[in-house]
């Protein structure tokens, strides 16, 4: 499986995120402790946005996190308000750099940890499924991004969480038409640059772990003498596949079965089930 981060805040230089926390992401590519796999090292990714840009940069490479040095440099070196990272552990399917996550169409970039089960046997059923317009821009051959293509024919850009239902609930019933016991396993993040929606889903309701950060305001309340705590608002939140580190209340679970938005003003945690097709899935 994968690992990954999703930041919304203050503008920070990456590093500090990816680099500087004592189990940082970088950290976590060699010493996982809640991932399937203790070493994830089949490629990374980094996507991020900047004011004057209508569309997200994204650095990915195929070989391991902890030594790159094109990484450690733009790390030091960028400063976002929204950026996405992920550490790939292959569940299948080939190292190279088109399968490396986040993947971006438009504004939008998504990421995920999990599989789709039986995905050599559901493969072209769900490709097919792709709307036609949006079908060529699939470079990499992972489950991930036909996920990522099937949440944008379902209307990704006009309802997220609506969006990412319908996928889930093709990918469900195209597995039960083929025979495949509990087709589906994710931690997903996506963004369009302003907001950023985490979903936490398994068909057997065992899904892999995800975390969300406790409100900086709390956080200063329990620990004043933190300094990483000092210069970002209160508006800045990270979802981790797993904590960056032991600061007592900094880190919640996201509940078996949710989506959370973050969000200027108020965020969002809210239950998520899958939404059947309307028409009978392929097989």
């Amino acid at each position: 499986m994968c690992r990954w981060i999703a930041y919304s805040g203050t503008p920070v230089a990456l590093s500090r995120v990816l680099f500087q926390p004592q189990h940082s992401l970088i950290d976590q590519s060699l010493h996982s402790r809640l991932g399937v796999e203790t070493t994830n090292g089949d490629g990374f990714g980094v996507g991020w946005y900047t004011p004057d840009t209508a569309s997200p940069a994204t650095l990915r490479e195929i070989g391991p996190a902890w030594n790159d040095r094109n990484l450690r440099d733009v790390a030091h070196h960028v400063r976002s308000n929204l950026f996405f990272a992920h550490i790939r552990a292959s569940t299948g399917t080939a190292v190279q750099q088109t399968n490396c996550h986040p993947f971006r169409s438009g504004r939008w970039l998504w990421m995920h940890n999990g599989a789709i089960n039986g995905y050599r046997e559901l493969r072209r059923d769900l490709a097919l499924a792709v709307d036609p317009a949006l079908y060529p821009e699939i470079e990499g051959s992972t489950d991930s991004e036909v996920m990522f293509f099937l949440a944008l024919t379902f209307g990704l850009a006009e309802d997220p969480p609506g969006a990412v239902a319908r996928m889930a609930g093709l990918v469900e019933s195209t597995g039960q038409a083929h025979g495949v016991p509990h087709p589906l396993q994710m931690t997903v993040a996506v963004t369009d640059g302003e907001r950023v929606w985490a979903f936490r889903y398994s068909t057997e309701g065992r899904s892999r772990s995800l975390y969300y950060s406790t409100k900086v305001s709390a956080l200063r309340a329990l620990h004043p003498d933190a300094a990483l705590l000092r210069d970002i608002s209160d508006e800045t939140r990270l979802v981790v596949s797993e904590p960056l580190g032991d600061l007592s209340g900094a880190w919640n679970e996201v509940p078996e079965g949710s989506y959370g938005v973050v969000q200027p003003g108020e965020h969002i945690l809210r239950e998520f089930q899958p939404v059947p097709p309307t028409v009978a899935a392929p097989g």
